[in-house]
């Protein structure tokens, strides 16, 4: 039986004030405005050029993104969007960092390769220490911190070759988990960290979306893990943030906000309906700053 633990105070009337109340920092986050954003080629099996789409639906989703994580209390940073780089606003696969340390993503497809060089000036001028990528890497797409270990996926953008520069350049221990679904390309849509923290029940993950060696570790090390289910990773329900109490969501993910309720967690949901027709969501749009 998974044990329920008293994740957020009960007595808070107004969600923006769980953060400091549960003892919890507040998540630094960097974020980019869709102002370019577009669906122009086709580089995953969400995207199809041929259908139009709405960049003022999307930066008004987006806005609402921006607002829940202000309204949270969250410390949010942006970097100025640059014209021809529509996928500009999944700032998650711009790099990792952690301990001050920026890891840049040198991107799989040619399409996004400028975003590379686009984050890592940022970092650079934002005092983070800049380590240049020699592997492909899509960043905190792929790599995603659960207490001290650092999961790491591959399969279909970044290369296990980049595992072991993160191994070097953070001196953390990092697992390697294989994914095999097209559509879920990234780990962060189909592995969402719900408890920064760490422990048996801090992330959720759906199975069918990795080889069945990445499932061992997985039933491993989360054992009370949530297992999400289909039709709610398929609108990206995954692909979410969290502080450790509130958990930033799609709103279409109806069956996951529940589960989170359950487990004791917060669930805000938004829509990222458009952006999504890019193949990202609330956590594309979300590169954590440690």
């Amino acid at each position: 039986m998974t044990v329920i633990e008293e994740r957020c105070p009960e007595n808070l009337t107004d969600a923006a004030a769980a953060p400091t109340a549960s003892g919890r920092t507040a998540p630094r986050v960097l974020m980019c405005r869709p102002e370019h954003f577009t669906v122009s080629y086709r580089i995953n099996p969400w995207m199809y050029p041929q259908q139009p789409t709405d960049t003022s639906l999307a930066l008004r989703q987006w806005q609402e993104l921006y607002r829940t994580y202000q309204g949270l209390g969250f410390q949010v940073e942006l970097i100025d969007p640059e014209p021809g780089l529509p996928d500009m606003v999944y700032a998650a696969n711009g790099g990792f960092t952690l301990d001050g340390v920026a890891y840049t993503a040198k991107f799989r497809h040619a399409e996004r390769g400028p975003e590379g060089p686009a984050y890592g000036a940022w970092f650079g001028a934002h005092g983070f220490q800049v380590a240049e990528a020699v592997s492909v890497n899509e960043g905190e797409g792929d790599f995603m911190l659960v207490g001290d270990t650092i999961f790491a996926g591959t399969g279909f953008r970044s290369d296990d070759a980049s595992h072991d520069e993160l191994r070097s350049i953070f001196d953390r221990e990092v697992v390697t988990l294989r994914l095999v679904d097209p559509r879920f390309y990234h780990l962060d849509t189909a592995f969402a960290v719900l408890d920064p923290a760490g422990g048996p029940a801090s992330v959720a993950y759906l199975p069918s979306a990795f080889d069945e060696a990445s499932l061992a570790i997985l039933r491993t090390r989360f054992p009370d893990a949530i297992l999400a289910t289909q039709a709610d990773a398929e609108v990206l329900g995954l692909n979410s943030f969290s502080d450790g109490c509130n958990v930033v969501i799609a709103s279409r993910a109806e069956t996951f906000a529940r589960d989170l309720t359950d487990r004791g967690f917060r669930p805000h949901g938004v829509d990222l309906s458009e952006l999504l027709r890019g193949g990202g969501g609330v956590k594309c749009c979300t590169l954590v700053l440690r």
